[in-house]
């Protein structure tokens, strides 16, 4: 026993020893321990990333009514919300979410924006103070105020009886707030030749999460991390002035009261058409600006099975729309609204023909649209998703309009339909949405606006100063916020799904991810376990390096011999795997001769060396030799993947 405890020892020295002098900074035994999940399953989420038996979710229904005063670009609002607690725990208090209070002088939001630092969640220069005023807070039945708490951008309400399992209990709520110009690139005023754009959102007090994983998830809205939100059912009355056109997330419910016969028999048309049809045109848009005759119309909204609520109105807008074919034969309406600056047909013109291709595909792809309507409206946010409604940037035009149309109507599915934690795990959404923007893009037109993909921007990904994923977007530096949370989550997935798992057996787990927590509210480790059962590998290698810490990858050729000296009969191509990353080998030559070849190693090889030997049966000698010769891996050194014949 002693001889063997002494072999091993000296074998495990001449390994480590023979990897430092390899100059690699990779370990196999880090990269692939098996202890990557430390716990087993619970009651209410399985071993196999799926919910559990047990698992459970609270439900929310709103009931509100709002106006907007255009003078003053105040909102002013009454809710009744409706809050059923489904889990086996009595609530002794509860908690809400107050997003506008972020836009108040005194928010932890502002606090935290340098001084002469400008940043799209905030400015601290800016003048503004808005935030909600409170006018009443009252538990329904009790007829008395509520005892209630403001901490920033959270509301806490503490019961005179708890809420028991099973229970349910009303809160009335009376409010009102001015609209920020620029409010974090999420809500916003767009000043128009013809009239203001108001883009709503965030605009309502709203329920926080109580789940199994965290109890009350009451993380403050700062800006950059966005939102994790309750599903339920939404109806909204709201009233602007006579002369807007207002769209909204769900189903307009009394189109016969707000509309003109012109306009309401257009939009009948419309959603039994393919092709664009023309709702409200750029000169009845004109008209309706000058119109100044006084009074409003109340407008009528509801939506099912939803997270969250948003708006627009205007006078300002043109409007157009084309019908949207789901599945199961279903039916849907998409449809834009923009003002006469964003016409053209490069423009806005074909925002409803992007939406519409989007929609169609994702539901095809991934999981069935599930709203009624998909609405673009054209504002100053540069692009921001809400529930059957997107705000992108009204200049926007081209391969941009549809790149940021398709990804905004891609948070349908991530966070939408899929309600991940926004606030903790931001790449669970933008990650997840920008690798299906990248299939998206091929889809489109015969790949109109397709690129060919390239990776080799690793030294970008990968600079002095990157971060990893699984940060909270509040905690990171907002420059790396893009790479972090979309680029390199996006590449990962796309990474997984060419080279590790491959496409057939990827899409399945990935359905498989979103059937199991559409509308419900998966981890990151619910992820990495579907993907693991689903696609049929341990993953925890790729999650580790790629997720959980931020390893790069750098992959070499240091030599090429002739197999026992002799051309025929065949080349030693040697390997390093230089950094803490691993991945699949893509190996491709060409022989003197001019014949060509290329093969896939598997992630394997580098399961317990930092070097390997691998032979090319090339009967001749080799011109060259080439590591990922398409340049489709994010290696950080691509001049050391080349060898070439002296």
């Amino acid at each position: 026993m002693k001889c063997l405890v002494a072999i091993v020892a000296i074998m495990y020295s001449f390994a480590a020893n023979a990897q430092t002098e390899s100059g690699s900074n990779y370990d196999p035994h880090v990269l692939f321990n098996p202890n990557f999940y430390t716990q087993g399953e619970t009651i209410t989420r399985s071993s196999d990333g799926s919910p559990n038996v047990g698992y459970w979710q609270n439900k929310v229904d709103y009931n509100i009514t709002a106006s907007l005063d255009e003078k003053t670009n105040k909102i002013t609002g009454s809710e009744v919300i409706t809050y059923k607690n489904l889990s086996p725990h009595k609530l002794d208090y509860l908690w809400l979410l107050l997003d506008q209070n972020l836009f108040s002088k005194d928010s932890r939001g502002q606090a935290r924006m340098p001084v002469g630092q400008r940043s799209r969640y905030g400015d601290a220069n800016s003048d503004f103070d808005g935030g909600f005023k409170l006018s009443l807070v009252e538990i329904v039945g009790d007829n008395k105020k509520a005892n209630y708490v403001v901490t920033d951008t959270r509301m806490q309400i503490r019961l005179t009886n708890s809420l028991k399992p099973g229970g349910e209990i009303k809160i009335k709520i009376e409010y009102s707030f001015t609209l920020p110009m620029y409010g974090a690139d999420r809500t916003g005023i767009l000043p128009t030749k013809n009239g203001n754009i108001y883009a709503v959102a965030q605009w309502y007090p709203r329920m926080c999460v109580y789940d199994d994983v965290l109890g009350w998830n009451t993380n403050p809205y700062l800006g950059p991390s966005e939102f994790y939100c309750e599903y339920g059912d939404i109806t909204c009355t709201l009233t602007a002035p006579a002369n807007h056109i207002l769209v909204a997330s769900g189903e307009l419910q009394n189109a016969k009261e707000v509309l003109s016969a012109t306009e309401l028999s257009r939009w009948n048309q419309a959603k039994k058409s393919d092709a664009t049809v023309m709702i409200r045109t750029a000169q009845e848009a004109e008209a309706a600006s000058k119109n100044n005759t006084p009074g409003t119309k109340t407008w009528k909204y509801e939506i099912k099975n939803t997270r969250d609520f948003a708006w627009a109105s205007s006078k300002a807008f043109i409007w157009d729309g084309a019908k949207m074919n789901l599945p199961e034969n279903k039916e849907g309406l998409a449809q834009s609204v923009y003002p006469v600056e964003s016409a053209g047909k490069n423009k806005w013109s074909r925002s409803t023909e992007y939406t519409k291709a989007s929609v169609e595909n994702y539901s095809k792809r991934w999981f069935a649209y599930p709203y009624p309507v998909a609405t673009n409206v054209a504002t100053n946010i540069g692009g921001m998703e809400y529930p059957g409604i997107v705000f992108c940037g009204f200049n926007a035009e081209g391969e941009g309009l549809f790149g940021v149309t398709d990804h905004e109507f891609g948070h349908t599915w991530f966070p939408m339909i899929v309600g991940s934690n926004e606030r903790k795990y931001g790449w669970m959404d933008e990650g997840f949405n920008t690798f299906i923007n990248t299939l998206a893009a091929k889809d489109f037109n015969n790949g109109e606006y397709d690129r060919k993909t390239d990776h080799s921007r690793a030294k970008y990904m990968f600079t002095e100063g990157s971060e990893s994923i699984m940060n909270t977007p509040d905690a990171m530096r907002e420059r790396n916020i893009g790479n972090a949370l979309y680029s390199k989550p996006g590449l990962g997935l796309e990474l997984l799904r060419d080279y590790v798992l491959g496409p057939d057996r990827f899409d399945y787990a990935f359905k498989t991810y979103i059937r199991d927590w559409a509308y419900k509210h998966p981890t990151p480790t619910d992820f990495f376990r579907t993907m693991d059962n689903a696609g049929g590998e341990d993953l925890s290698w790729f999650w580790r390096g790629w997720f959980i810490e931020n390893y790069k990858l750098d992959q070499a050729i240091t030599e090429v011999t002739f197999d026992k000296t002799r051309p025929e009969n065949g080349s030693i191509v040697t390997l390093l795997n230089k950094e803490k990353m691993a991945m699949p080998v893509l190996l491709s030559w060409q022989t003197q001769s001019g014949k060509t070849g290329s093969q896939i190693l598997p992630v394997e090889i580098w399961n317990n060396t930092a070097s390997f030997k691998t032979k090319i049966d090339s009967k001749e000698p080799l011109k060259w030799v080439r590591i990922d010769a398409d340049k489709m891996m994010p290696d950080m050194n691509i001049d050391n993947n080349n060898w070439i014949s002296q």
